[in-house]
């Protein structure tokens, strides 16, 4: 009841505060500072009034709950197999096993990952040989390749010589023919 009429005095004076502030702005210039400054300092005090008046409200139902929780404590009879008293093994057991399987689990993917890391290192290596053998074949097609263009070069010389050779047989032919008939 105090605590209901305390917060209703400071409900009153917040309104009160509220038409002050009204009233200071309507003052001469020379003394609405002076007015606006002490209704700021009023609604600053009001205000821890009303923030200790929340800290003792909050204090007081604090305690009117631990002493319910006590009266609660104290009230109650403990047997030997009350059930709120025993201990969950059931759980406790399947929540051992399951980390268990978690951890087994964590195992057999890190052994994979090694697995994993060993095979793309034996990749590598294979690779590595084949770009070798790669490159060897390469300079060797290098090679045949220098060949096979000077084999077509002495066959293109080849066939001029040919033809050459044709004309000139021809025209000698041609000549013993006319000096001798």
């Amino acid at each position: 009841v105090v605590e209901n009429e305390i917060q209703a005095r400071i409900d009153n004076i917040f309104s009160s505060l509220e038409r002050l502030e009204i009233l200071s702005s309507k003052e001469p210039p020379n003394k609405r500072q002076n007015a606006k400054l002490r209704v700021d300092q009023l609604k600053y005090d009001v205000q821890h009034l009303q923030t200790a008046l929340s800290n003792f409200q909050h204090r007081r139902y604090i305690r009117e709950q631990q002493e319910r929780q006590r009266e609660e404590l104290l009230a109650r009879t403990f047997t030997t197999n009350d059930s709120d008293t025993t201990i969950p093994i059931d759980e406790t057991l399947q929540f051992n096993e399951s980390l268990q399987n978690a951890h087994r689990g964590m195992d057999d993917l890190i052994g994979s990952g090694t697995n994993i890391l060993q095979g793309l290192r034996d990749q590598r290596v294979t690779l590595k040989g084949t770009h070798k053998k790669i490159l060897d074949v390469a300079n060797m097609l290098g090679l045949s390749n220098t060949v096979m263009r000077l084999i077509e070069k002495r066959a293109f010389q080849d066939k001029y010589f040919m033809i050459g050779g044709m004309i000139l047989t021809c025209v000698i032919m041609f000549l013993v023919v006319q000096y001798l008939t």
